[in-house]
């Protein structure tokens, strides 16, 4: 990455995040907290109202607005198969909120600079049929709204059975969608490919466990499950 690019990530960084330390700041761009001092020096003498505080972090005056948005031809590239991609393979909310952004970022930029159908790289067939989406918008408005579902749920051993969980993430895997739960049943983090789903309704009666449940302890369940069947 070009050090423009990361002065760039910093400020966004710092506006975002404000106030964040130095120590965070060169955890998220991948260089050292000494490299951060000097990049902060460079944005401070470039004009760019930049104060820190020892002890507290990095913040920028509240009145600062970055320059117009610009992207290069690979950035555009990369925005337009994004979209196209998540298009195909989501249900139709988050499709329309990637095609929504596509339209708002579109309005920002200089329209010479922004043609997405003259972009070289598309996504243009079907890459999920409709029995690996069918649930996927009930699921993810689920997740949103911290909501418990009842599934029917047929295995690879093709047995059914019914289950009550809280779904916590969708996981796109190339060409299956995974969603990974708290089970009531188990009282565990349970896994279920989103095409086997058969039936999903809301478990509206269904209250949250006494225990914490979250996507963060989901994946800590997961990386500790990898670790401990030897895989790295």
């Amino acid at each position: 990455m070009r050090k423009a690019d990361r002065l760039f990530q910093l400020v966004n960084l710092i506006r975002s995040h404000q106030p964040i330390t130095a120590d965070r700041l060169a955890e998220r761009i991948g260089v050292s907290v000494r490299t951060i001092y000097r990049y902060i020096d460079d944005l401070s003498l470039s004009g760019i109202p930049i104060y820190g505080e020892p002890g507290v972090g990095y913040a920028l005056d509240k009145n600062f607005e970055l320059p117009p948005l610009t992207l290069t031809q690979d950035e555009i590239a990369a925005l337009m198969l994004g979209v196209e991609m998540l298009s195909k393979s989501t249900g139709t909310d988050l499709a329309a909120a990637a095609k929504t952004l596509l339209s708002k970022i579109g309005a920002v930029l200089p329209p010479s600079s922004f043609d997405p159908t003259r972009t070289p790289v598309r996504a243009l067939g079907e890459i999920l049929n409709d029995q690996s989406l069918r649930h996927w918008n009930d699921l993810y408005q689920s997740i949103q709204q911290q909501q418990a579902v009842k599934i029917t749920y047929l295995s690879l051993n093709e047995q059914l059975s019914q289950r009550v969980v809280f779904p916590l993430g969708l996981f796109y895997w190339g060409e299956k969608w995974t969603v990974g739960t708290w089970c009531i049943f188990r009282k565990a983090y349970r896994d279920f490919r989103v095409d086997r789903i058969q039936q999903l309704d809301f478990a509206l009666d269904t209250e949250r466990p006494d225990q914490e449940i979250s996507l963060d302890l989901y994946t800590e369940f997961q990386l500790e499950r990898i670790k401990s069947s030897g895989f790295q």
